[in-house]
């Protein structure tokens, strides 16, 4: 990704107000060394108005989090998918930005009405036999309305905000730029990837602001849990969706935190905590797509005791492979292999820089050993994947968006099921899933499925051989063979090379002047005029280079 400056200028507003709030919670230091100060104070008497407010002793991690919360929604929403990143994100910034709350209020029903008849034509009595001007839900970005159906069955419209996606798309290309900034003048922030947790954050929130996508969810997993009748998945209204609405069945049902509500239904708290953990268990472990934020405000128990899970719009996915290295890791543990287990780590993750082989070996049998003789069905999963992730962390291999989701939705389920039934133990629930894994990847069918893969993947790369060989050696005969060098970190020493010399040459045409007009003072009245001033201008100049030295801190 290429730094486009102009970015900053499209939207001065907007950079105008990023600058100074990152100003007002301390971090100056910032804006200096990505070069935004100098701007700052260039242009501040006609775009910057606002002065610096004094910032208050707080933790490093504590003004991060309140800068979030002051640059709105699509900040907020930024720092909560961090909070899922704990391969990048030290723990005590995770611990602060789980902190982050949505505070956005609802907009009006008038842009509400405006949004249906923009994409559908037609005023909301023509769409629906009633509609409820007054949202029943409000998010970032979108709020959710009751209406019904002129066959009478109650339907949810979720509305998305009028002006969201180009709110969102202009924060985002400059969170972009920022990233670029900060890993190019700030070394130590890379160890945070910020690059990629922005352009992760970019493809999450985009899917979610796409409701007909979120519908194309909703159907895949109706079609996928057709046979089952323990998950209940509400009907999309195709004709009444669009991208910015989606129009769905409204489910009655108790919350999951309401227990007296619950024990009202034909099932138990406890049986209703099992169910839930088969379907993620199914779900994640069997199709390999799995609902990616089940809190309790997304879960309702209807009547007839089946779990009804609701706002698909963050989904994550785990391909074969991937269940597979899981097996693989859960294996490692209880045979106490360590090499497999480093395997599975270099296989799922990506480094980010030269890994100690030696050391992450030491800290892998240190993770085994805590397992040790612990049957699986008795494992606390999600500290297991927390302990694995952290490991990862810990040696900069950047581990799979899509293994945090997972985590974070175990850890989530954990402590409903918890709540639920204090004997709840989602191993023992996963146990049934990780067997059949095995035993499935053991099948002729499966194993011919793999050679067929690898030995067409061969065979394309032996028929490609010939017209790379030949294009190479036409370059070399052409004399048009060349090698790509990647010199890191020499721009800044570069940068600190222009610098000295930009000083040296200061310093010698000072020195040079002060010399000058010094042996010409004592001449005489006709030069006293020239040498003079001359003299005061060098040695004023002489002034602020010293003032510059020892400002850099580098003398």
């Amino acid at each position: 990704m290429e730094s486009h400056p102009f970015r900053l200028l499209r939207n001065i507003g907007r950079t105008r107000q990023i600058v100074t709030v990152l100003l007002n919670h301390g971090f100056g230091d910032v804006v200096d060394r990505i070069g935004l100060r100098s701007a700052w104070k260039r242009w501040r008497c006609f775009l910057f108005r606002r002065k610096e407010a004094p910032t208050p002793r707080l933790k490093t991690v504590e003004r991060i989090r309140l800068t979030l919360e002051a640059l709105g929604p699509t900040f907020i929403k930024f720092g909560q998918v961090m909070s899922t990143r704990p391969d990048v994100v030290p723990p005590d910034m995770l611990t602060e930005l789980k902190k982050l709350q949505e505070s956005v209020p609802p907009f009006g029903p008038q842009k509400a009405v405006q949004v249906l008849q923009h994409e559908f034509e037609k005023s909301p009595s023509t769409l629906f036999a009633e509609f409820e001007t007054e949202p029943l839900a409000a998010g970032s970005l979108g709020q959710v309305h009751r209406a019904r159906h002129f066959d009478g069955t109650p339907l949810a419209i979720k509305i998305r905000r009028p002006d969201v996606v180009r709110d969102v798309e202009r924060d985002i290309s400059l969170m972009q730029e920022l990233a670029l900034l900060l890993d190019r003048h700030v070394p130590e922030s890379r160890i945070f990837d910020p690059i990629g947790l922005v352009n992760h954050f970019a493809r999450t929130i985009r899917r979610e602001m796409n409701f007909a996508r979120e519908g194309r969810t909703m159907e895949e997993f109706s079609r996928l849990f057709q046979d089952n009748d323990i998950l209940y998945v509400p009907r999309v209204y195709w004709d009444l969706t669009t991208e910015a609405v989606l129009t769905m069945e409204f489910v009655e049902g108790a919350n999951i935190n309401d227990r007296a509500a619950l024990l009202k239904l034909p099932r138990s708290p406890a049986e209703i905590a099992g169910d839930g953990a088969r379907i993620f268990m199914k779900q994640a472990f069997e199709f390999g797509m799995f609902h990616g934020d089940p809190h309790p405000g997304n879960i309702r128990i209807l009547p007839n005791g089946r779990v009804c899970l609701l706002d698909y719009g963050m989904i994550g996915m785990l391909d074969e492979e991937t269940r597979e290295q899981l097996v693989d890791l859960l294996q490692a543990i209880a045979n106490q292999n360590a090499d497999a287990a480093v395997d599975v780590v270099l296989h799922l993750g990506e480094p980010r820089g030269e890994i100690d082989m030696g050391l992450l070996k030491i800290d892998m049998r240190d993770f085994i050993a805590n397992y040790y003789g612990v049957e699986l069905e008795r494992i606390d999963v999600s500290r297991l994947l927390s302990d694995f992730v952290g490991i990862m962390s810990t040696h900069h291999i950047r581990c799979p968006g899509s293994l945090m989701l997972l985590i974070r939705a175990l850890v989530t389920l954990e402590g409903i099921g918890a709540s639920l039934d204090p004997e709840f133990n989602l191993a023992g629930y996963l146990q049934p899933f990780v067997e059949k894994l095995v035993k499935d990847r053991y099948q002729p069918r499966k194993m011919a499925e793999r050679v067929f893969r690898d030995v067409r993947m061969l065979a394309g790369s032996l028929h490609d051989l010939p017209v790379h060989l030949g294009k190479t050696l036409k370059k070399l005969a052409n004399d048009d063979l060349q090698v790509h060098l990647d010199h890191r970190g020499l721009d800044y020493l570069i940068l600190e090379l222009e610098r000295a010399s930009n000083r040296l040459v200061v310093g010698m045409v000072v020195a040079a002047l002060i010399l000058a007009s010094a042996i010409l003072i004592p001449a005489g009245t006709n030069t006293f005029w020239v040498s003079v001033p001359i003299y005061l201008l060098s040695s004023l100049l002489a002034m602020w280079l010293v003032y510059g030295i020892f400002r850099s801190g580098r003398l």
